[in-house]
């Protein structure tokens, strides 16, 4: 925290966490306990990262990106947050703003497309939780377009 003066209600906060803190430590060393920071390498989130790409790449490998290319030029990508999953609500479920039928295969294809390249140079400025983020994005996002292929819209 950063003041010029402790009010009483900082004054009340930093006791209580230290009260917790003295709380824990005793409990800690009571049961042999020795707390370890979480330790994950960048490895892991790189290959987990890694292994979305192939995904996206099997599932838009499979008509989606020939249609596309076929008509041309690149198509523009429409702007991603209107497509993006939305955040969590009451229900803590994930929602998605695309709707089933709401837009063609080959658009949704070319924002996953997108996302991925978005994810792929986020990794790579070592930005983690964005590429996290657009990795949960985008796997909505195939699941959707699964979804789609399974009931034949696309």
């Amino acid at each position: 925290m950063y003041a010029d003066r402790i009010t009483p209600a900082m004054e009340q906060a930093i006791d209580e966490t230290n009260r917790r803190r003295e709380k824990q430590i005793a409990y800690n060393t009571e049961h042999g306990i020795d707390p370890q920071p979480l330790r994950k390498k960048i490895n892991d989130i790189v290959a987990t990262i890694a292994r979305e790409e192939i995904d996206t790449e099997e599932l838009l490998g499979t008509g989606y990106r020939q249609a596309k290319e076929g008509k041309g030029a690149k198509a523009p990508v429409p702007a991603l947050a209107a497509h993006a999953p939305k955040g969590r609500g009451k229900g803590g479920r994930a929602g998605s703003a695309v709707e089933l039928g709401d837009r063609p295969a080959t658009e949704l294809a070319a924002i996953i497309e997108e996302m991925t390249d978005r994810m792929r140079a986020a990794a790579a400025e070592l930005q983690f939780e964005v590429a996290a983020r657009l990795r949960d994005e985008v796997g909505e996002l195939k699941k959707e377009l699964r979804q789609m292929k399974e009931a034949g819209l696309a």
